[in-house]
Order: structure tokens, then C-alpha cells, then sequence
């Protein structure tokens, strides 16, 4: 993936790296690093334990593609940040512009350790996340390096899947979805039938990062291994994999983010199409998703 080719934000991403942080420590678990992974594993929908030892798992060691900024102590990892933003505001600014709406452009706060977000005190141990109510993206320099190590995923294409997909929560909270998924979920009269709400709407975000990789693959020059990258992410985080690795066993009507069969397709749905409108999770039985 020649990441450098893209377009940058023009102001749209801040480091907050040496800000000062979240106030009071001790909240690691097992060293700076099991805190980073229990809270990638709470946004992920993960039982901590797969991750942190607790769950008989086999990790994959992935090795840096050339050009991935798993060195999150550099530069290059904010120029990279920066420009798959930059990237994802034109794709999608001009998806909205031929739609005749205004797409607005959300930022990415990259920090360490902690930092305040619209939507309270964001930590580690939240992972990546997508803040509505200031329109943020909050990604925690430690997490491309637990990704690699830990997720058993790596490389810049996977990297800018993570970045790309809660871009696409951004989108659904621009477009009134996730709006109309919280009132649904308000509404639902049964666990099951809340979660399975939260994983429409994950699945829609995959299938939005696809549009996103499908718009750049020109410019970008995205390979078939690139796209591995993304889809071994996806597999490595679906529900029925990491229930699995971690009980033995899986609870469909637990999952919040959908099967690891799901996630792979969705993503596809939207990189092979470059439609958004191809996305539509909401209007399918559950069942067919």
C-alpha cells in the first residue's frame, strides 16, 4: 500500500501524545501493555482473557510490512494517521457532495495513555472508538503495535481498516443511523435483539471501510496482500473466533459485532462493489446477514 500517495487531512488529526493523560495510576493490568489490550479487547467486544492469557489461544506473530508505521514513537505513524484521514474525507466528502449533502469532516485524536473525549475520560482500555457527540476518532499510540503483536494482524492496509471503519461510524452518525440504531436498541425487548442492532451496525461500518479501500485502489496501489491484511484483521476479531478461542464454545445471540465469516464479507461487499448503498445491513433478515 503506497500510503503516501493519499491526500492529507489538512489539520484534521491531533496529537495529544505528553498531554498529561488520564489523572491517577495504577489502572494497568500487567504493565502498560495488558492495559492497552484489555481495553482494544472492550471495543473489539473481546473477552480480555483470549487476550491476556486467560483462554487457549494461538497468537499470530505478524511481521511489519514495509512502510507500516507499527513504530508508533515516530513521526511517520502521525503522516500516516494523517493522510488515511485525508484520504477518507475525500471519498466519502464526495460520496455525500453527489448525494447533495455536506459531509463533515470528523477528527482523529491520536494519544497516550489517556485523554478527555466528548463522550467522557478515554483510556487505553476503550481502543480505538469513534466519539459522536464531538465527532472525534480516538486512537491510542500503543494499539497498532498490540494489533501486530497481540490480534494477530498487522501491516499499514490493516492498520487503515481499523482507522477506515470507525470513520464509517462516523458516517452512519452523519447520515442519522446510528441515531435510529439507539432508538431501536432503547426499544428492544431482549438482549439478544439489542446486540443484534450493534452488529448491524458494525457490519455496515466494515462494509463502509470497504468502499473507502475500493475508492483509493488506484492511488493507492492496493495489492491483493493488502487486502489479506484487512481480512485476517476482520477474521481475527469476529465474534463466534474469539468466543471460541476464549469458552470453547459461542452464544450468537451474545454477539455485538458479528462472526468473523461476517465481518470478512462485509468488508468485501463494500471494497469489490465501491457503493455505499450496497451497505444497507438494516433491511436484510438477520439471518442473511
Amino acid at each position: 500500500m503506497d500510503w503516501k500517495n493519499l491526500p492529507g487531512s489538512g489539520g484534521g488529526l491531533q496529537d495529544r501524545r505528553g498531554s498529561g493523560g488520564v489523572p491517577g495510576g495504577g489502572l494497568a493490568v500487567g504493565g502498560i501493555g495488558g492495559l492497552v489490550i484489555a481495553l482494544i479487547a472492550m471495543f473489539f467486544g473481546i473477552d480480555p482473557s483470549v487476550i491476556l492469557g486467560g483462554g487457549q489461544t494461538t497468537q499470530t506473530q505478524t511481521q511489519t510490512q514495509s512502510g507500516a508505521p507499527a513504530d508508533t514513537s515516530s513521526d511517520e505513524a502521525n503522516e500516516f494517521l494523517d493522510k488515511i484521514l485525508g484520504s477518507t474525507n475525500e471519498v466519502w466528502g464526495k460520496v455525500f457532495q453527489q448525494s447533495g449533502r455536506t459531509y463533515t469532516k470528523p477528527t482523529l485524536i491520536r494519544y497516550s495513555g489517556g485523554t478527555t473525549s466528548g463522550c467522557g475520560q478515554a483510556t487505553s482500555a476503550v481502543g480505538p472508538f469513534y466519539c459522536p457527540l464531538d465527532n472525534g476518532i480516538y486512537i491510542d499510540t500503543e494499539f497498532f503495535q498490540t494489533m501486530q503483536s497481540r490480534l494477530g494482524g498487522g501491516g499499514d492496509f490493516a492498520y487503515s481498516y481499523v482507522v477506515a471503519h470507525e470513520v464509517g461510524h462516523h458516517v452512519q452518525n452523519e447520515l442519522g443511523i446510528a441515531d435510529q440504531v439507539e432508538r431501536k436498541q432503547r426499544a428492544a425487548r431482549t438482549e439478544a435483539e439489542q446486540n443484534s442492532y450493534g452488529v448491524r451496525l458494525e457490519l455496515q461500518a466494515d462494509c463502509f471501510a470497504g468502499v473507502w479501500g475500493s475508492s483509493i485502489r488506484a492511488q493507492a496501489n492496493i495489492t491483493d496482500a493488502d487486502i489479506q491484511e484487512a481480512l485476517q484483521t476482520a477474521q481475527a476479531i469476529g465474534d463466534d473466533n474469539l468466543q471460541r478461542q476464549s469458552r470453547g464454545y459461542v452464544v450468537p445471540d451474545s454477539f455485538t459485532h458479528g462472526t468473523s465469516e461476517q465481518r470478512m464479507r462485509w468488508f468485501k461487499t463494500g471494497y469489490t462493489t465501491g457503493d455505499p448503498n450496497k451497505c444497507d445491513t438494516f433491511n436484510l433478515a438477520y439471518n442473511q446477514l
